[in-house]
């Protein structure tokens, strides 16, 4: 008993009637139907069975299983006559994609001798993995050659060549047709042949579904080409989906260049003198940052200088800067290290951080590790540097108030 597929006899056939022969568990078994099994590197079709929902179609030794939701399923029966309808558009999708993956890889092989030896479609877009084998003068798939490549796909598609499928019974029979590969079963072997047997743009075998013209394809577009374990992987889409993503990229495009005021002819320049005019915009800030830094290293210098002079043993020099990131406050501190007798504090006020720094003999991570989470702060750091943040200000407050007593 074998599932009778009616995907193979007309892939434009939308729904038909059917018998379940088997209900399992979440899955049921048809006497024949029009949803096509995962297989072939393309997924199944969905749809709906007497207005139930597909989730998944797989093949199991010429049976096709049906699998739906498990109270779903528990609603038919043995014997039950059910109606089946595709989801159409992600059937259609999916010929679009698979013939014009076909045509794609049939080029490669024509072109640069390559042999497809992966297949992806994948959601946002399909991979080939490309072996050079069999033309030894040509050892890499270049982008120019992609772009090539892409050209001739295109090609065959505006010549809306004929898109066949033929079926044998054995290997024998099937290896009289022009294959670009090597076949991998011995029986029941579907071909697929784009253009005619003496001219074809790609014969190999499969089981996926195709549109009965390359002209249904629509577009192939190319997105990259990279080394791949020995290969070359050419990322592509084709179809409604390549439509679509120009039109994203073409909306994108088009607000660039009314951002820059800018033509696609001088997007790119344009978009080069902005980034050449903030590159000179940072490295100035840049300079008037380390300028700023210096100038405050200097000040608390002089008041590091009067503090080792000061009767008080215990004092601890405090500053609050509103107009520097962590960053510059830490180049600050750093270079003061090793002057600081006892305790620096550096306050950011819109982090509500506090900086801590020391020669060592004040262990800065030590106080913040036994104190900071008594006002909830969090921190951490080591003995002549740390950082503690506070969730409100009136925290940090309280900890540096603690902090002068506990060093008093």
């Amino acid at each position: 008993m074998n599932t009778i597929k009616r995907y193979q006899q007309d892939v434009y056939q939308q729904e038909c009637s059917a018998k379940i022969l088997s209900v399992a568990e979440d899955r049921i078994l048809l006497d024949q139907t029009v949803f096509f099994p995962t297989g072939g590197g393309q997924s199944c079709d969905l749809g709906t069975i007497n207005g139930l929902e597909v989730i998944e179609v797989f093949e199991e030794k010429d049976l096709v299983w049906h699998r739906l939701s498990a109270s779903d399923a528990a609603s038919l029966s043995e014997g039950q006559e059910v109606d089946c309808r595709i989801d159409w558009e992600r059937r259609f999708d999916n010929m679009q994609r698979h013939c014009g993956e076909h045509i794609l890889s049939g080029i490669c092989f024509r072109e640069f001798g390559g042999i497809n030896r992966g297949f992806h479609m994948g959601q946002d877009y399909m991979t080939i993995d490309i072996s050079l084998e069999e033309k030894p003068e040509i050892t890499e798939i270049t982008w120019e050659m992609a772009k090539h490549a892409e050209l001739c796909t295109n090609e065959v598609i505006w010549s809306n060549a004929p898109v066949t499928v033929r079926h044998f019974e054995t290997r024998e029979e099937a290896e009289k047709m022009p294959l670009r590969k090597a076949l991998a079963i011995d029986e029941e072997i579907s071909i697929v042949c784009v253009g005619s047997i003496e001219n074809a743009a790609d014969c190999v075998a499969c089981c996926g579904t195709h549109p009965s013209t390359a002209g249904q394809v629509g577009l192939v577009k190319l997105y990259k080409v990279e080394r791949y374990k020995g290969m070359f992987r050419i990322y592509f889409e084709a179809g409604k989906r390549a439509l679509l993503d120009y039109d994203a990229k073409h909306d994108l495009v088009s607000t660039l260049g009314k951002r820059f005021s800018a033509g696609k002819d001088d997007l790119i320049e344009k978009i080069d003198k902005q980034e050449a005019r903030a590159k000179a915009v940072k490295d100035e800030l840049h300079v008037l940052r380390q300028s700023m830094i210096r100038s405050r290293i200097e000040a608390i210098e002089k008041d590091l200088a009067a503090a080792v002079t000061s009767s008080d043993p215990a004092w601890i020099l405090t500053y609050e800067f509103d107009d520097m990131k962590t960053d510059d406050l830490l180049n600050i501190g750093r270079p003061l290290i090793k002057k600081i007798e006892n305790l620096l504090l550096i306050v950011s006020p819109q982090d509500n951080m506090l900086l801590l720094f020391s020669n060592g003999n004040t262990d800065c991570g030590k106080l913040v590790k036994e104190n900071a989470s008594i006002y909830n702060g969090k921190g951490g750091g080591n003995a002549t540097s740390a950082r503690a943040i506070f969730p409100k200000r009136d925290g940090l407050d309280t900890f540096m108030d603690l902090l002068e007593k506990h060093l008093r």
